[in-house]
């Protein structure tokens, strides 16, 4: 029976504005999202939300707009821990998209390496509250142990509010470890604001930490073009170049003010000005972290 799902969040804006900003060759979208369609991959009976359906398609589409030739999914938890939209489209893409996978402590080595052939590189952990709260610490620990030796990395979602308590943690992981939304500081709080200079604290102190300077119109205050999060950014690029990644978060799920993913491009050259800075973010640091060929 094909099922039918009533969306409870918006859609992405579909007429994507051609950004300014010209990409680099190879420019990686390091950050973002399929959604079903429901009626072929099927979405989690426990899922907080559902989304309106953002098929490979339509991703296809946003990327050609935006001048986007690579591409990691994060899986999202609305498909809970099946991973066959990512899979599916990873093994169309010829090389161009990895993933971050969602698995719980029920996976086994055998499942962990075919994702791992599949194209799979990390897997993501939510803490955001809203999404369902804190991960059982022993099903976390199990799954670090797991796949730190496949070479992956964990990606990690904190509400700020919720980052000093973890920060010692993080600097105790075996391996690397991406921050999503730069941490989704408040940009009315200010640079000073304590889960930011936690978070700067951290890149700064801990190799395995890198921020992924996505999720703008999360982190804004006053909307669009969201201006505002362009200091936190910046602050993070000129911290640690080489450890940061940038993002579309399309389709943009859950967020107060949806934007146009033609006016996040044009966000780079402020968060980067530098073209050396700008090819790391990327170009080099996504192909470092996600394996991709030079």
């Amino acid at each position: 029976m094909t099922m039918t799902y009533t969306p409870t969040i918006p859609p992405p804006d579909p007429n994507t504005r051609t950004p300014k900003f010209k990409l680099p060759r190879l420019s990686c979208d390091a950050h973002c999202h399929i959604f079903g369609p429901g009626a072929k991959y099927p979405y989690a009976p426990d899922r907080s939300y559902t989304p309106p359906d953002a098929p490979l398609e339509d991703f296809r589409t946003l990327h050609a707009k935006l001048g986007v030739e690579r591409a990691v999914i994060v899986n999202a938890s609305v498909h809970g821990t099946d991973n066959t939209v990512a899979l599916d489209a990873i093994a169309q893409s010829k090389g161009a998209y990895r993933a971050v996978a969602n698995i719980d402590g029920a996976i086994t080595e055998r499942e962990l390496r075919v994702l791992h052939e599949g194209g799979f590189r990390g897997c993501r952990f939510n803490f955001v509250r809203h999404l369902g709260g804190v991960p059982d610490k022993g099903v976390f620990d199990r799954i670090v142990a797991m796949v730190a030796p496949l070479g992956w990395h964990i990606d990690l979602h904190f509400d700020a509010i919720d980052l000093p308590e973890y920060a010692d943690m993080l600097t105790r992981l075996p391996l690397s470890y991406t921050i999503d939304h730069m941490g989704r500081v408040k940009a009315s709080e200010g640079l000073d604001q304590l889960p930011f200079r936690i978070l700067i604290e951290l890149i700064q102190r801990d190799e395995k930490c890198w921020v992924k300077i996505c999720g703008s119109e999360r982190v804004s205050s006053v909307g669009p073009p969201f201006a505002d999060a362009v200091p936190f950014a910046r602050k993070i690029v000129e911290t640690a170049p080489d450890r940061v990644i940038w993002g579309t978060d399309w389709p943009h799920p859950n967020v107060k003010v949806m934007p146009n993913d033609g006016d996040l491009v044009d966000l780079i050259p402020l968060f980067a000005p530098e073209p050396e800075f700008q090819q790391k973010i990327l170009v080099d640091n996504p192909a470092r972290l996600f394996e991709f060929d030079r």
